[in-house]
């Protein structure tokens, strides 16, 4: 059950014997339906979660509207790190698009797991560093690139988003409106489902 969980994590670290059997005692499997939330605004994440399989929306609300900040898709990890790091409640909502199976791991097992094994301790900081890499890329496209090179990146970047995630979304998640990735979409020629 946890293969794809320890093939990911062996992906970026040499991982041991113990500190694979480590993981699978320290992470829970769960599944969550679409449209439930495995995260809801003003609670405290106190989990780290591996995406086995499934579709999760990260987003806040602003005036009332909703605002889609990330989506994150199979064989990825998800927190919200400000709020797990400093115990505060999050400003985001984790919504299910597609039903999703999870690893989870508590805040507090993974500290224990830091302590003990030096490799999951790298390899957590590893995760850290990508998601934190991935959030400054979008804010950085966000603030200097046009909505066509925001397309475009995105389908160089993360094509599997045009086949799992619905056009509403992608683009609240561009800054546009839904009309005008259709637009650009038809201008470009460009191949996205839905």
């Amino acid at each position: 059950m946890y293969e794809n969980l320890i093939s990911y994590c062996s992906s970026f670290i040499p991982l041991s014997t113990i500190d694979k059997e480590a993981i699978e005692l320290n992470f829970k499997h769960i599944t969550i339906k679409r449209n439930g939330f495995l995260l809801k605004e003003g609670k405290v994440c106190d989990f780290i979660a591996f995406v086995n399989s499934g579709v999760i929306r990260h987003y806040h609300l602003k005036d009332g509207k909703e605002i889609t900040c990330d989506i994150t898709l199979k064989n990825a990890f998800i927190t919200d790190f400000k709020s797990f790091t400093q115990s505060t409640p999050s400003n985001y909502n984790f919504q299910i698009l597609k039903n999703v199976e999870l690893f989870i791991i508590k805040k507090k097992e993974l500290l224990e797991l830091y302590n003990n094994y030096k490799n999951i301790e790298s390899l957590g900081r590893m995760m850290a560093e990508q998601v934190a890499l991935r959030a400054i890329d979008m804010a950085m496209t966000l603030l200097s690139d046009k909505p066509v090179e925001r397309v475009e990146k995105f389908i160089i970047q993360r094509p599997d988003l045009f086949q799992e995630v619905p056009q509403r979304y992608l683009a609240n998640l561009l800054g546009i409106s839904p009309e005008s990735l259709s637009r650009i979409r038809g201008r470009k020629n460009l191949n996205l489902s839905q």
